[in-house]
């Protein structure tokens, strides 16, 4: 019974990240930063979380959870590890490649909470993290980027239909289309969600593309930071940028902030 454990960590990577996370990550007795204090207990750790949008939004996801409409994937970034196919059901993409309802929910505060008047996501899929982020600020500008056709115009059908008219998708390969839109349109990025290519190449040059656009106050979120060891590497180079200054490791994403009157400092914390 001694061996097993070490046996078992070793052959789940992820289990083992996620066991070093339990073991290094506080709650807000850990935390001495007022900002990071008050974002932890009025944003992150809500309980209570009620708002009229969540409601049609989970009726969508349910809807989608049960649907065996098939369509092809176009899969620009590390693939996936649970299919081979790139004929999928949509209930499997579903399952499978959208965040669960707490995260969106907990972007849905975030974006209340700091108000971004522009927003940014590559990696679409479905479309149902967009539209937590698009309904808690229905005046900003939403732009999400999804590499897949097909993908997209299921996501543009969602958009449609829940009335996201603050929603601009555009498909295509995002090593091409994300630093032509940054370049066109020369806007500032007060809110940018990175969950595309989990490979720490693309990773780490699509935050590196989006960092002459931030301000003072932007927040950037990275999607699986302990998916592989390429993202957990590319996780410790954001952590590690110069300009960046507070980091919160939620283990499934990583917020990170560029708030320059802060002291540098990385928060492991319970969520």
């Amino acid at each position: 019974m001694q061996d097993f454990f070490p046996a078992f960590l070793n052959a789940s990577p992820l289990i083992a990240a996620y066991f070093r996370y339990l073991f290094h990550s506080g709650n807000e007795h850990s935390i001495h930063s007022p900002f990071v204090f008050d974002l932890y207990t009025q944003v992150i750790k809500v309980k209570k979380d009620r708002n009229p949008d969540y409601k049609s939004l989970k009726l969508l996801r349910k809807e989608l959870l049960k649907s065996d409409r098939q369509i092809e994937i176009l899969d620009l970034g590390a693939g996936s590890r649970i299919n081979k196919s790139n004929l999928r059901k949509v209930k499997t993409i579903a399952k499978n490649a959208e965040k669960p309802e707490k995260f969106g929910k907990l972007f849905n505060r975030l974006i209340r909470r700091f108000q971004p008047a522009t927003m940014l996501e590559l990696g679409t899929s479905l479309g149902l993290t967009t539209l937590y982020m698009s309904k808690a600020a229905p005046e900003s500008r939403m732009f999400t980027f999804e590499g897949c056709p097909e993908t997209a115009k299921l996501a543009s059908q969602h958009f449609n239909r829940m009335n996201a008219d603050n929603i601009k998708i555009i498909t295509g390969n995002i090593d091409s289309t994300l630093p032509k839109f940054l370049a066109e349109t020369n806007t500032k990025l007060d809110f940018a969600y990175f969950d595309a290519n989990h490979r720490f190449e693309p990773t780490v040059r699509y935050f590196e593309t989006c960092l002459p656009y931030i301000q003072n106050e932007s927040v950037f979120i990275f999607d699986d930071i302990y998916w592989s060891p390429e993202m957990t590497r590319a996780w410790e180079y954001i952590k590690a940028h110069p300009q960046v200054t507070i980091t919160v490791d939620l283990f499934w994403i990583g917020l990170v902030f560029f708030r320059k009157e802060q002291v540098k400092e990385n928060f492991t914390l319970r969520f």
